[in-house]
């Protein structure tokens, strides 16, 4: 408007073309002296300017504490939950961590069974109702070992040293052939050979054993590895020989039968033995040190059995059955030296687990 009025040769009737002003309030601007237009502008000026500085004191404050600009952005999100929130339609839920598939996460879970010869041999049969002593083997070869399981499981190869080595199972060989040697798959230690193969769940616990009589409890998981020279998993004693893998149904209550080939039968619960990822172990059975040094006694027999069935040991043709009451005659703290069989049944070939009576 001062502009206007400064410059404008009427400005009367451009005051009213640019504001849309009547007549009589663009007479009522001229009247007004410039000096006091110009006041009123400032007024408006310094009013807006003490407004904008007070915002600038505000934020600056608000940024130069922490604990102001947390509590200003609790109260924003709760005006918000209030203003937009409403009950939650999805549950949470935690999920595992996302991992990548493995090759054996896409390989059908079929039952299958591994097979291993004496001269280090391997392959596979599907289904579990396999006569493998009856596979055709290479001449000078027979059969040694097999383990049911699923071809999702890797198959562990356990030596004559202790040590462990894993293989996928469904990458072996047809059972229709006669395999391949395990040395194409595996380091072995030289002067060592491959004497058992189990297959089982990761969280299977197993009984792992050397006819020294030291033993001690651990998971298939403790078995694995990716390194083709496998790992140490168990402490074999100079002379000693590694015992047949068992499988534990239930840590707290199952039994160790363990006999010596002096015929000696010892009894006692699995949950006696230390769980370890690989070691020597606790004595299970009481052998003296030069005995079993010298191979005059060792363990010959070791299973794991449920705390309500029997079993029928078997020498020769001979055979006794024990029912769970009669194996109490036996039972005893871990690392004693047993109970001596009746004659004639001392030197046990083999045992069977009965069934649930």
């Amino acid at each position: 408007m001062i502009e206007i009025i400064r410059s404008e040769d009427e400005p009367k009737a451009e005051l009213i073309q640019r504001f849309g002003l009547s007549e009589k309030q663009a007479e009522a601007i001229l009247e007004i002296k410039l000096r006091q237009l110009a006041k009123l502008e400032e007024i408006k000026i310094r009013g807006e300017q003490d407004e904008l500085s007070k915002e600038r004191d505000k934020l600056e404050t608000l940024l130069g504490s922490d604990r102001r600009l947390n509590t200003l952005i609790k109260k924003e999100i709760l005006a918000d939950a209030e203003k937009y929130g409403d009950d939650r339609r999805s549950p949470l839920i935690e999920r595992a961590e996302a991992k990548a598939l493995t090759e054996r996460d896409l390989v059908p879970s079929e039952p299958i069974t591994v097979v291993l010869s004496d001269k280090g041999w391997i392959r596979h049969a599907k289904g579990h109702d396999v006569d493998a002593s009856s596979l055709n083997y290479k001449a000078g070869d027979q059969f040694l070992d097999a383990a049911p399981g699923k071809s999702n499981q890797p198959a562990v190869f356990l030596g004559s040293d202790g040590r462990s080595y894993a293989i996928e199972s469904h990458t072996l060989p047809s059972a229709r052939s006669q395999g391949e040697p395990i040395t194409g798959r595996i380091n072995i230690t030289p002067g060592s050979s491959i004497r058992h193969v189990l297959m089982a769940d990761e969280n299977q616990f197993m009984l792992m054993a050397s006819d020294a009589g030291y033993g001690f409890v651990c998971k298939q998981a403790d078995m694995l590895s990716k390194n083709r020279s496998g790992k140490a998993l168990l402490t074999v004693p100079a002379h000693a020989e590694v015992m047949p893998p068992r499988q534990i149904s239930q840590l707290e209550t199952d039994l160790i039968v363990a006999i010596s080939n002096e015929g000696r039968m010892l009894v006692f619960p699995v949950h006696e033995l230390p769980q370890l990822s690989k070691g020597k172990g606790n004595k299970i059975i009481n052998i003296p040190g030069a005995r079993a040094k010298s191979r005059e006694e060792v363990l010959s027999q070791l299973y794991v059995v449920p705390a309500d069935v029997g079993i029928t040991l078997h020498a020769g043709k001979r055979k006794l059955t024990l029912k769970p009451d009669d194996l109490a005659h036996y039972r005893g703290e871990r690392g004693r030296r047993g109970s001596m069989l009746p004659r004639g049944l001392q030197r046990v070939d083999d045992i069977d687990i009965l069934t649930d009576e």
